[in-house]
């Protein structure tokens, strides 16, 4: 980021009490401890402090799409709404506004800009604007409209807004408050007491007009310049030295509040009772504590959390996370990149003085209502009992480490309700920044924007590293897959391999005892047939010629009188058994094996000699 951004940031963002925290449980370094005596007395110094990481924008030009910013414009009983990229200059602004309420540029004095008067040609986008904002027109060189009725006017001026800046004298800070037109003096001096410290009663203001005399009167009736109004408050140190100064200044610029005792019977005057005077800060006065002290388990808790504060400031809240610390961390860290959010925790203290003015006008603006909803997973957790203190504590030791817990520990109960920013990391859950509840909405909305801009950084990063660690898991995955469906593919081939071998060799085997089968038949068969009679025998001899498929010839004498199975038999013996093989004769042609083999080869007339020829069977 720029120098210029980084010094506007700075500006806003409490450094003080700074402690660096780089991961859980590690080195801790404190920062500058703030000393209000440092600061000149011209110049409003954040009280917000013990930010445990200071919460600066990222040092990166980071190229981004323009912003659009709403602008609500109010001009004496108008209003008109501005949309504009934060490209564009004050001047498009003031064009717009001519158009809309008909007053030429030259006549209009635009004001409410956070950073005092700004010229046309200032660009939005370097005074570093949150989404909305509300500006409002002067035209000191036009007279003011005539009004056909007081009391339409008095009724159209309840129904405003005022935003009043009040100014504290002793500390020189600024706090910028709505309020309705219907709202009292009394009221504004009552949230000025939650804020200051400064009861009602020791109050000395400078700027009321002079029409305000009573405290009973509605804003609509005093005279306060709309739709803003500056003021002072300072604390009078007695009531003989502000009856004094009172005399000395002129009424139109003074206003004390009502009082000549150091007692609280004042009090009575405004139909308030003590405990109204002090802002309702006892947690003896309220119905109902935000927590039950001794819940079984924390989403209970934080159902009564949310109902006591709907009841007590309205149902335009933060949605609390109802569940666990443990169950917020995975609903904001432990999820995608590109679903990672921010996690806020909410601390609440009933006996702090600051706990309606924060809870009322920061916590439940709009504006920080709508950006906590879109960036943030908010926690809340109500400190006012001891044993819901010490259970706190001890989450946050074991999430946070002892630093951290510690530093919440040693927290005074004014400087309550806080507001911690936490950003899930790899290895730790970090503390960004802690907000004490003396803050403004500008502010608060600063540092709520500043530390999106660091998580959004640290996001992209987070995001580039998951997409690179995916896209590594895809290539892996589809590597593994091939590798696996290549294993397969070998495999099946080894097993088809496999099987054919086996195949062949219970063939072969099945050959062989076949063949060995048959050479035992053979052999048995050439060893039953009788011996060969010679040529010249007393019996009649037959001679016969056999012819094989190979072409070869078997020639053997057999005994007129022998039977023909012995011809088989002789044949079968030479490797064709005449199951398989056909013995066949030429002249006249027949098939010898379908003769009756038990005849005599002389009654088949194989005799004196004859030539047959074998031939194998389909």
């Amino acid at each position: 980021m720029i120098g210029g951004e980084k010094a506007a940031i700075n500006g806003v963002i409490p450094q003080e009490n700074g402690i660096l925290q780089s991961d859980y449980g590690g080195e801790t370094i404190p920062g500058p401890a703030f000393d209000p005596t440092s600061h000149p007395a011209s110049a409003p110094t954040p009280s917000s402090s013990s930010a445990f990481r200071p919460v600066m924008p990222s040092r990166q030009i980071v190229e981004r799409q323009p912003r659009m910013l709403d602008f609500r414009v109010e001009y004496r009983d108008r209003n008109v709404d501005v949309v504009l990229e934060d490209s564009c200059t004050v001047g498009e602004i003031k064009q717009i506004l001519e158009n809309e309420l008909q007053i030429p540029v030259s006549k209009m004095l635009l004001k409410g800009w956070k950073t005092g008067d700004v010229e046309d040609s200032t660009v939005l986008k370097s005074l570093h604007l949150p989404k909305n904002n509300s500006l409002y027109v002067l035209t000191p060189d036009l007279p003011p409209p005539s009004s056909s009725s007081h009391a339409g006017a008095l009724q159209e001026s309840l129904n405003q807004n005022f935003m009043l800046i009040i100014t504290h004298r002793e500390v020189q800070r600024e706090y910028n408050l709505n309020f309705s037109g219907s709202s009292t003096i009394q009221e504004v001096k009552r949230n000025v007491y939650d804020l200051t410290s400064i009861p009602v009663r020791h109050q000395l203001w400078e700027g009321w007009p002079a029409s305000a005399t009573d405290d009973s009167m509605c804003l609509a009736e005093s005279g306060l310049s709309y739709p803003c109004h500056r003021l002072t408050v300072g604390r009078r140190s007695s009531p003989a030295q502000t009856r004094e100064q009172s005399e000395e200044q002129s009424t139109d610029v003074h206003m004390v509040s009502d009082s000549d005792g150091d007692d609280f019977e004042d009090a009575s005057e405004f139909g308030v009772d003590d405990g109204e005077v002090f802002g309702m800060a006892s947690s003896a006065l309220r119905k109902s504590p935000m927590m039950p002290e001794n819940a079984e388990n924390e989403g209970d808790a934080l159902l009564q959390f949310t109902a006591e504060f709907s009841s007590r400031y309205g149902d335009c809240h933060p949605v609390f996370f109802i569940g666990s610390l443990e169950a917020a961390f995975q609903e904001a860290f432990y999820v995608k990149a590109r679903d990672r959010k921010l996690l806020a925790i909410y601390l609440h203290h009933d006996e702090s003085v600051l706990t309606n003015v924060f809870c009322s006008q920061m916590l439940c603006a709009e504006s920080i209502v709508s950006y906590l909803s879109q960036n943030f997973i908010t926690w809340a957790w109500d400190l006012t009992k001891d044993a819901n203190r010490a259970r706190f504590l001890t989450m946050c030791n074991r999430h946070f480490g002892s630093v951290v817990a510690q530093t919440i520990r040693t927290q005074k109960t004014d400087q309550f309700p806080l507001f911690l920013i936490i950003m899930g990391k790899r290895s730790s859950n970090e503390v960004l920044n802690v907000i004490q509840g003396n803050t403004t909405v500008d502010e608060l909305m600063m540092r709520l924007m500043a530390a999106m801009e660091i998580f959004t950084a640290q996001q992209q990063e987070d995001i580039k590293d998951e997409d690179e660690r995916e896209a590594r898991e895809n290539v892996k995955r589809e590597q593994d897959e091939a590798y696996r469906l290549s294993l397969e593919a070998d495999r099946a081939k080894r097993e088809a391999h496999e099987r054919e071998m086996a195949e062949q060799f219970r063939l072969e085997q099945i050959r062989k005892e076949q063949e060995e089968e048959r050479e035992a038949i053979r052999l048995s068969l050439e060893q039953a047939l009788p011996p060969e009679p010679k040529e010249e025998n007393a019996e009649p001899v037959s001679k016969l010629r056999i012819r094989t498929p190979s072409g070869e010839f078997l020639e053997r004498r057999f005994l007129a009188s022998n039977k023909l199975q012995i011809v088989f038999d002789f044949v079968a013996s030479k490797g064709f058994p005449w199951d398989e093989f056909k013995l066949l004769s030429t002249f006249p042609r027949r098939d010898v094996t379908q003769l009756d083999p038990n005849k005599s080869l002389l009654e088949v007339k194989l005799f004196p000699q004859e030539t047959l020829f074998l031939e194998a069977k389909e």
